[in-house]
This record gives C-alpha cells, sequence and structure tokens, in this order.
C-alpha cells in the first residue's frame, strides 16, 4: 500500500468546547518533548502509534466497509440551521444554547413515509422520514426555568448541509419561532447504520501521550484540504497533538497529548480545536480516529446536530 508520510498537525485554533469539572488528584505520567509556539508541529508520533495508524488504514481500504461507507448518508455538517439574523438577544441565544424551548401550537403529522437525500455530485438514497415530534425533542431537550424560544408551528422543506459524499439537499423540518421571519430547519432524516469496522478499537491502557480518542469532528474546510476535530486533553501538560497519515481511501488521524508532566494535578478535561492540512482534498475518502478503528462523528456528544458513534 502507497502511502504518504505521517505528519503532524498542531493546535491553529484553540476553543474550550467541554469540561468535565475539576475531580480527584491524580497522576499525569510522564513527560513528552514539544513546543507549543509559533512552530506548529509537535515532536514525532510514537512508532507504536504510526504503526496503528498503518494498520487501521490497512484494513479500512478496499473493504467491504468503506463499500457500505461511501453509499450511505453521513451527515459532516450543521443538522440544525439557524433562522436569520438570529439571535435577537443574549436571552434567545442562552435558550438555544441550552436547548430551552416551548411549544404553543400544533405539530404536523408526517406526510409521507420516507424522504430522499440528494447529492449535488449526482445519486440519491431514500430513507425513513423523522416526524415533526421527534425532530422538536431533539432539540428542546432543556425544560429549565431560564429563558425560551417558542414554536408557534412547523412545515416539511429542505435543506442543504455536508455529508460524506460532499453537498446533499434533505428533507428538513421547518419550525416557526416567535419573532423570527425565517424558520429553524432540522434535519427530518436519521443517518445510516455505520458499517462494522473492519478493526477493533486500541486498548484502552494505551498511554494519552501516545494516542487517545478524537472528540468528534468540527468541520471540514478548504476545498477540503483543512480538517478540524476536536482532541481532548489535561490540566497538566503542553496541549493535544493530532497527527495525520494519507491513504488513497482512508485519512488517519492520531490524536495525543504533548508534554505530559509528573506530578499532582486535577481531573480536569479540555477539548480543544486542532486543524490538520492535508496534501490532497479528503473527497470520498473515509475520515478513521486511529484509537478508535471508526469513522470520525461530526458533532458534540449530546448535541443537537445529527451523528453517529
Amino acid at each position: 500500500m502507497r502511502t504518504n508520510t505521517a505528519r503532524t498537525a498542531r493546535l491553529f485554533i484553540v476553543l474550550a468546547l467541554f469540561t468535565a469539572g475539576a475531580g480527584a488528584v491524580v497522576g499525569c505520567g510522564s513527560e513528552k518533548g514539544g513546543d507549543r509556539g509559533a512552530d506548529t508541529r509537535a515532536s514525532d508520533p510514537a512508532p507504536w502509534a504510526q504503526a496503528r495508524a498503518r494498520e487501521v488504514a490497512e484494513a479500512w481500504d478496499g473493504s467491504k466497509a468503506t463499500a457500505v461507507w461511501r453509499k450511505g448518508y453521513y451527515p459532516m455538517g450543521e443538522g440544525v440551521q439557524l433562522p436569520e439574523r438570529a439571535f435577537r438577544d443574549d436571552a434567545d441565544k442562552r435558550a438555544y444554547s441550552t436547548q430551552n424551548f416551548v411549544l404553543r401550537g400544533e405539530l404536523p403529522a408526517t406526510p409521507v413515509k420516507d424522504g430522499q437525500v440528494k447529492w449535488q455530485s449526482g445519486g440519491s438514497l431514500t430513507l425513513p422520514l423523522m416526524g415533526a415530534r421527534e425532530a422538536y425533542e431533539s432539540v428542546a431537550r432543556g425544560g429549565n426555568d431560564g429563558p425560551q424560544l417558542t414554536v408557534t408551528g412547523a412545515r416539511l422543506g429542505r435543506m442543504t448541509l455536508a455529508t460524506s459524499r460532499g453537498p446533499a439537499t434533505v428533507p428538513a423540518w421547518l419550525f416557526r419561532l416567535e419573532g423570527y421571519d425565517t424558520p429553524l430547519r432540522r434535519v427530518a432524516l436519521s443517518p445510516s447504520k455505520l458499517p462494522e469496522p473492519p478493526i477493533k478499537s486500541a486498548a484502552r491502557n494505551v498511554p494519552v501521550d501516545e494516542l487517545s480518542a478524537l472528540g468528534g469532528l468540527v468541520e471540514v474546510a478548504g476545498g477540503g484540504r483543512s480538517v478540524t476535530v476536536v482532541a481532548t486533553h489535561g490540566a497538566c501538560d503542553d496541549g493535544p497533538a493530532v497527527d495525520v497519515l494519507e491513504t488513497g481511501g482512508s485519512v488517519v488521524l492520531s490524536a495525543s497529548i504533548v508534554g505530559t508532566k509528573d506530578g499532582l494535578c486535577t481531573s480536569e478535561l479540555r477539548g480543544e480545536r486542532v486543524t490538520v492540512r492535508l496534501d490532497r482534498p479528503v473527497g470520498d475518502r473515509v475520515l478513521l480516529d486511529a484509537f478508535t478503528g471508526r469513522p470520525v462523528p461530526y458533532g458534540q456528544r449530546n448535541g443537537p446536530s445529527p451523528s453517529w458513534s
């Protein structure tokens, strides 16, 4: 198999996406070199991690799983699109971020059983249509006493979003929001079932300064040559690094933690966005997590966007 040399992309944009509150005091492992200065390259990945990335690529390239992946519908972009000029104020913004909605109208019955994904590059796929109630409940998970967004009704329409096969137009529920002239759109289809991965997850006792699981995909940009993912790290290290191995059929991302230090630190977990530059566009290649041996899921855990695991 012909591959490019594994390269390392360091942190370009930093964003704390989530924290698991400070817990018990724990040790942080042995120290590993790494410079978080202007140089965007981390120290070389561990030989074991490089070998693992090659194993994942070899397992997927040309496999039945890859064939299933290329025929399915896997969102790579936001499945919820906000109304124009959202939000009117900080209260509405907070209501959306906490998923705090209230329904003041009737939701329609589902008019048809199935909906169709239509790719801009050609081809289509028919999938079961999600009902308006299910779509509403997927974004309205709040229920606290804080600010609320009021839904007054809905109708079935369409929207465009990024997928693993490029941009596609899909059915969407268009929810009317009180105070807004345009609707909030929510995709009305669930993703295709993931193929059975041809390789198992890495062992759980792998040191995090060699390999760790990614937190999710943020976006694919720059004509497919820039991939931004969430990588996690702790409170007493130099941050995350993500190495990339490109082949003809896959792009394997290997996350690790740089500069772990001996001593005591909190068990705080931080997420940061890491942007990886590719030699050529992702295209129809499968974007894989070296640790899990599975496709990198789009979106945040428990978020309103369509995702998969």
